[in-house]
């Protein structure tokens, strides 16, 4: 007897491949930075930039313990996971990874053992596509604002316009994230990553990761071997648009993403003030916003047609506040071009099983929670690193009060006073 996690439509759709569910399987690693860890990444933290100690922690747990999960489904006598989700937690002080997903069970095993992030209509839609799940992959980075890089931007806030120190970061990360996952599916014989996940998760003070997760997939109309990681193709898109957009032609080419961060200014956010004291439009917020939007939109233009791309697809586009006067926009879609000969829909029509969304199913929880988990942790990072500031702030203006006394006089004045 098997204890599965899908619902009926999902079972449904499996059973049109030639697959039923099988166990719910799991596996996790409990691991430790180290001292000698710990000290560099505290290092690294106060510096700015990537934390590689915590990066490597970080996603060597990860493919640990998605490993034992795909061993466990093994052992159970499936041919493959689907549902596969990747989580973080703590543990007695040190950090735990859990996987967990469902495992799946051939009616005529053939093929290679594959584990997929795709619910079971999702991967119902992928294999009708085409796309052969392969193994579910991941690409991340640990990284730090640092006290230097944040000192300098909120001196950058002083000023109107977009704090670059912020934004250069913001979209750095966000491309060495995606080159990473395209890395490990091409060294997983895959050329493409279908139905990423990106996710933007806190994990200590001033400290937070990007994780894009997804499921690395082959598809014999892109290549018949495998490719180069630069040449993998990846998609943010569901199993469903997926369908669609191979059934009118289309095919994803890459996920384009831009970060614009903009500072109001002091003169403009007084003036703000002093008219949000009656009911007016507030012109400098509304041309602020207005630019950052227009300036995001532009960076995910340009990268689109520098791919070669036709249009941009599910754009989505989000606006948070992140600090007093300051705003950052981001953008992320799917680029797209003509499907190349081959790249045709097994099915001429979708089932309407593939079209419900369950209440409990992954798919429908996706889209409800759209952008939303990425927009607090960043705002933590920040948050933790603005203390640090401000002190060396404050610190700095002791220092050079303190030899301005000097210089007139008045240290020794007030010494030999008392």
């Amino acid at each position: 007897m098997h204890i599965s996690a899908m619902s009926g439509n999902e079972i449904y759709c499996l059973a049109q491949k030639g697959l039923t569910p099988g166990e719910i399987v799991v596996g996790n690693s409990v691991v430790s930075l180290g001292v000698a860890g710990g000290l560099g990444a505290a290092g690294r933290t106060f510096a700015g930039g990537e934390i590689t100690q915590i990066t490597s922690l970080i996603s060597d747990g990860r493919h640990a313990a998605i490993q034992r999960m795909e061993d466990e489904a093994r052992r159970d006598g499936a041919i493959g996971v689907t549902g596969v989700r990747s989580k973080l937690g703590r543990l007695a002080g040190f950090t735990e990874f859990l996987a967990q997903g469902t495992g799946v069970v051939a009616q005529q095993p053939s093929g290679n053992f594959f584990s997929t992030a795709a619910s079971g209509i999702g991967l119902y839609c992928q294999l009708d596509a085409g796309y052969q799940p392969v193994r579910f992959a991941m690409g991340n980075i640990a990284y730090a604002l640092g006290v230097g890089r944040g000192v300098m931007g909120s001196f950058r806030t002083l000023a109107r316009g977009e704090v670059s120190e912020y934004s250069s970061m913001y979209n750095e990360i966000r491309h060495t994230a995606l080159a990473r996952l395209r890395q490990e599916a091409a060294a997983a014989g895959a050329n493409s990553v279908v139905d990423v996940r990106i996710e933007m998760l806190p994990y200590g003070p001033g400290t937070v990761e990007l994780l894009l997760t997804g499921t690395a997939s082959h598809h014999p109309a892109i290549s018949q071997g495998p490719v180069q990681p630069q040449q993998v193709i990846t998609s943010e898109l569901t199993g469903e648009e997926l369908w669609n957009l191979a059934s009118l032609g289309y095919a994803p080419l890459q996920i384009v993403m831009a970060t614009s961060v903009y500072s109001l200014g002091v003169a403009a956010g007084i003036g703000a003030m002093f008219q949000g004291l009656r009911r007016t439009e507030l012109p400098e917020v509304t041309q602020l916003i207005y630019q950052a939007r227009e300036n995001c939109l532009e960076l995910v233009r340009r990268e689109a047609q520098s791919l070669g791309a036709e249009r941009v697809l599910s754009t989505r586009l989000q606006i948070r506040e992140i600090g007093q006067g300051l705003v950052e926009i981001v953008a992320f879609g799917t680029a797209v071009r003509r499907a190349l000969p081959g790249m045709d829909t097994q099915s001429k029509q979708l089932i309407p099983q593939a079209l419900i969304l369950d209440r409990g199913s992954l798919d429908a929880e996706e889209n409800i929670q759209g952008l939303s988990p990425a927009a607090a942790p960043m705002d933590v990072a920040r948050r933790g690193l603005q203390g640090g500031g401000q002190q060396l702030i404050g610190c700095a203006i002791m220092i050079v009060v303190f030899g301005f006394m000097i210089c007139m006089g008045l240290f020794t004045a007030l010494v030999q006073g008392h």
